[in-house]
């Protein structure tokens, strides 16, 4: 089978942190393919293979690029019933390129349809554009308690007073103020704050966490849970 794309570059033209990308597509190789490519983009990425497994996906994606030839359902029927009962952006990926195919799936709630074979560079312009359209515009300003950050000029205040930290410690600590509450793996985390080329150890993690919670200074501001990862809690 052809690839569904070919080539790699990042996706500089849209803030991809916290964007949540479901690959519906039975072919294995083609689902690592698009995970590894979105990844690298800063796209927060996972594959499903089956249209079952799609409807019932946790947490629930912000885009999603579903392919038509699905094992179990058809890939028209899953974009119906997602477009029912989600509000994800839906881009069909398939190697059908009949008219009918594409007015059927744009009918049942498609918002983009996209023939195999295809370049990655497209791929990931059809998934800003999609995301121009149905995606609110996050907010300058995440406030979470005494704390605020400023994501336009990269400033922090806690109580009312600027907090200086480094671009790193910025983006960790803005990974967890996106969604206050939620909990943010180790490998979102670094996924989001570091590049696709590091492939050091993860415990670099540790020393930039310790270092965030002792600038910022309250208690129980920045949670560690065991096994999970870290988010923002309530201080106490």
């Amino acid at each position: 089978m052809r690839a569904p794309y070919a080539g790699a570059m990042h996706d500089t033209g849209t803030d991809t942190a916290a964007v949540r990308v479901l690959v519906v597509e039975d072919d294995a190789g083609i689902a690592r393919s698009l995970v590894r490519g979105l990844q690298r983009a800063g796209y927060v990425a996972q594959s499903v293979g089956t249209g079952r497994a799609a409807l019932t996906a946790v947490p629930p994606p912000d885009v999603v690029l579903l392919d038509l030839g699905l094992p179990d359902l058809d890939g028209v029927e899953v974009c119906r019933r997602l477009r029912q009962h989600g509000g994800a952006a839906i881009i069909v990926v398939t190697a059908r390129g009949e008219e009918g195919d594409r007015v059927s799936a744009l009918d049942e709630g498609a918002d983009d349809y996209l023939v195999k074979p295809f370049g990655l560079a497209e791929l990931l312009a059809r998934i800003r554009a999609v995301l121009r359209r149905t995606r609110p515009a996050e907010p300058d300003l995440l406030r979470h308690g005494v704390l605020i950050v400023d994501r336009r000029t990269r400033k922090v205040s806690v109580g009312g007073t600027e907090v200086a930290l480094t671009p790193k410690e910025f983006d960790i600590l803005e990974c967890l103020a996106v969604d206050p509450g939620r909990v943010v793996s180790r490998q979102e985390i670094l996924e989001r704050a570091w590049d696709e080329h590091w492939y050091g150890p993860t415990k670099v993690l540790d020393v930039h966490m310790a270092a965030l919670r002792r600038k910022l200074g309250v208690p129980g501001l920045v949670e560690t849970v065991y096994g999970r990862g870290f988010r923002l809690g309530e201080p106490g």
